[in-house]
């Protein structure tokens, strides 16, 4: 294409954490170019956001619903706008930005409740734009190299799933203490249903089902709030079914003391075994029945040979760490190539299809609510249900 992806962002202001990845993401590659964006819901706020961004200011809006009119009134408009605002907001900005015509990358959960979720799969094919959802785990190379291994059949037919995610930053109650990060996502008017299980546990989740390729059809769940006075749940474990038959566990904390972010997942088949963690993420190790353990590592010939996906989320040598960024661009790169290929009014490929869309976000609201309901039932199993 002979000119960049023009981006716009809602939220993300200077005292946010994960609009600043978005555009660090966004921006690695080259592809995409920050022009717009409301960023914050003071107006005087989002102003010194687009200040610090060197952005035009007459493209930096008090509102989102503002950025939307201005932009459709230029002769450069953004080609998408990306959200990152706390949960509540997911969908009625998607919703009016996809309505007038604007493709949308959204944070993830996508929205605030399952109905939600629904209604705007709906806007989405309705309005035949591009909807990418932030994902970011999925993106790594050796997780795709893991998917397409399953794919391949390498570890035969999966039978057991092992998922965690375990933090340990909300061990005491900082959201009561002016941490902004905190309080948004203890709020269940602005976080949803779920606490733990809806900000790490939907990553746990969703990453189970990417590399398996398998749907949960069945859960029994338990969530507690072990932190006094907190709204939410700040733990979560979880026995699971999938739809071929295969059993697995999820456990998502973030009261685990000495945690950080050791998102980790195991995937054993009948022939063999796959085992990722994300603090370690440029290795992927491969168990064989009878064979010695394997550890694969991103960037070397024979990954590309196994998985182009893997390869294609490449970038530099191996023994070069690659890793969270990445990952974000990876899933950025790809929905910018599926927006240009509609640009170049042509088919976008496989790979560059490959990023996560509304269809994991309405699994992943109907995670979190299964889990809810399971966890507040005395019925052995909750059934997910799936809206395809």
């Amino acid at each position: 294409m002979k000119r960049k992806v023009r981006m716009g962002m809602v939220g993300g202001g200077p005292a946010a954490f994960i609009g600043e990845v978005h555009r660090k993401a966004a921006r690695l590659d080259g592809k995409i170019e920050i022009l717009a964006g409301a960023f914050d819901i003071d107006p005087a706020q989002s102003r010194k956001m687009g200040e610090m961004l060197c952005l035009d200011p007459t493209r930096v809006y008090d509102t989102y619903q503002q950025m939307i009119e201005q932009e459709l009134k230029r002769p450069d408009p953004v080609d998408f706008i990306t959200i990152a605002t706390p949960n509540k907001w997911h969908f009625p900005i998607a919703n009016d930005c996809l309505k007038a015509g604007f493709h949308v990358m959204c944070e993830k959960p996508m929205t605030l409740t399952l109905n939600e979720a629904v209604e705007l799969k709906k806007v989405v094919e309705q309005t035949g734009k591009v909807f990418g959802l932030m994902h970011n785990y999925t993106a790594y190379p050796m997780v795709k190299l893991a998917r397409d291994m399953v794919r391949q059949g390498d570890i035969g037919k999966v039978l057991k799933i092992v998922v965690q995610y375990p933090q340990g930053w909300l061990i005491k109650p900082i959201e009561r203490e002016g941490s902004p990060q905190a309080a948004w996502r203890t709020d269940p008017k602005q976080s949803g249903a779920g606490g733990c299980v809806g900000d790490i546990g939907t990553h746990a989740a969703n990453l189970a089902e990417y590399v398996s390729g398998l749907k949960i059809q069945e859960i029994c769940a338990e969530l507690t709030t072990f932190v006094a006075g907190r709204q939410l749940d700040d733990d979560a474990n979880a026995l699971l079914r999938f739809n071929n038959g295969a059993r697995g566990l999820l456990h998502a904390s973030q009261i685990s003391v000495g945690q950080e972010n050791n998102l980790a997942i195991w995937v054993h088949g009948d022939k063999g075994s796959l085992e990722w963690h994300q603090e370690d993420p440029n290795e992927l190790v491969v168990c064989g029945m009878d064979q010695p353990v394997q550890v694969w590592r991103r960037g070397n010939d024979y990954i590309g040979r196994k998985s182009p996906a893997a390869a294609r989320a490449t970038r530099i040598p191996f023994g070069h760490p690659e890793a969270f960024l990445e990952a974000f661009a990876n899933n950025y790169v790809n929905f910018a190539d599926t927006i240009a290929a509609r640009i170049e009014n042509r088919a976008p490929t496989e790979w560059e299809l490959d990023f996560p869309g509304v269809e994991q976000g309405v699994r992943g609201m109907a995670f979190i609510e299964t889990m809810v309901a399971s966890a507040s039932s005395d019925a052995k199993w909750t059934c997910l249900p799936d809206f395809e």
